[in-house]
């Protein structure tokens, strides 16, 4: 009986694979991209090599998606084919031969608008009591493939559990202006604070689920770095910043300064990772403090994990800002 990991050729199909594999458990990674953690290639968009791809499985870590920097040069049937019909088809497959844990990897893009307070309004508090309010055909189509999940949970009793991972690519940030106005580094350690992972924290949390989803039954995690921010901040946050980790990070400004680095004058959202850590006994070890730490000692703040697996982009073309081509 194996695991079998969904879009083993990406960034944390790779991890995936890559940690399974040093533990010594049968794994078994599928992709339409050949790679060193890919042992059978296909699309999960066909069925019946989802069903080959299914047998003597025991559990499925489906991180395999269209991303949303693929928005603008895929169609939207296509993001339905991939992200919901493949879905669909792990679902089935997975029910069909009594698989014990479907894990699914979904995104904190699932919450679109709601991630954008109104005007004068405090920053949002992202948990998953939030109504997500998609705003793209990524978030909707990764909605749509967690509902499957919840009904594959509820009327086959297949244990699923849902991941909204934060971002973690280690790419440069999809808008320009933020890549104009910070270093990558600098914009990188900022958003440790409120909406960035890594993944290792990641792989960790993927392998707990697999444990915890049999009690589970059906459940939704917010993975992101744990927050130095309190509920009590989010007014703040929308006009000061650096008021506000005066009090949660002592010292930030002098390492800011020495780092050369600027912070962010406001945030809008702030992605909260208690449930995961209470349901899943997570731990998340890559947090805003760690990224200090490491930089200034002069140390690549990325786990092992995240360095040996470096960048890998999204398009093999090139667009007018020389790196994405990105709807809103």
């Amino acid at each position: 009986m194996g695991i079998l990991v969904t879009g083993s050729a990406g960034h944390l199909g790779e991890a995936l694979v890559r940690s399974l594999r040093a533990q010594g458990l049968a794994t078994v990674g599928i992709d339409r991209v050949a790679s060193p953690y890919t042992d059978r290639v296909g699309s999960i968009v066909d069925a019946s090599f989802v069903a080959r791809a299914m047998a003597g499985m025991h559990t499925v870590l489906h991180a395999a998606t269209l991303h949303k920097p693929h928005v603008a040069t895929h169609s939207r049937q296509a993001f339905v084919d991939t992200n919901v019909g493949g879905t669909l088809n792990l679902l089935e497959a997975a029910a069909a031969n009594g698989v014990g844990a479907f894990v699914f990897t979904s995104t904190t893009s699932t919450y679109g608008d709601a991630l954008e307070p109104a005007e004068g309004a405090p920053a949002a508090w992202i948990d998953e009591d939030v109504v997500p309010l998609a705003k793209n055909i990524y978030g909707a189509t990764k909605l749509a493939a967690e509902d499957l999940c919840r009904l594959f949970a509820r009327n086959h009793r297949l244990p699923c559990v849902v991941l909204r991972t934060a971002r973690f690519f280690p790419e440069p940030d999809d808008d320009a202006r933020k890549r104009d106005a910070f270093s990558d580094a600098n914009l990188k350690a900022n958003e440790f604070l409120h909406r960035r992972a890594d993944v290792q924290d990641l792989v960790d949390a993927h392998l707990l689920a697999i444990g915890h989803a049999p009690t589970i039954g059906f459940g939704r995690y917010v993975l992101s770095a744990t927050t130095p921010f309190r509920r009590e901040d989010l007014v703040e946050l929308r006009s000061d910043v650096a008021a506000v980790l005066r009090l949660r990070v002592p010292g930030w400004e002098d390492a800011y300064a020495r780092l050369g680095w600027r912070m962010h004058p406001r945030i809008g959202r702030v992605y909260a990772n208690e449930r995961a850590r209470a349901e899943l006994g997570w731990r998340p070890r890559y947090d805003f403090a760690h990224v200090l730490a490491r930089s200034l000692a002069g140390e690549d703040p990325r786990s092992p994990l995240a360095q040996a697996i470096g960048s890998k982009g999204y398009h093999a073309g090139t667009y007018a800002d020389g790196l994405y081509p990105v709807e809103g």
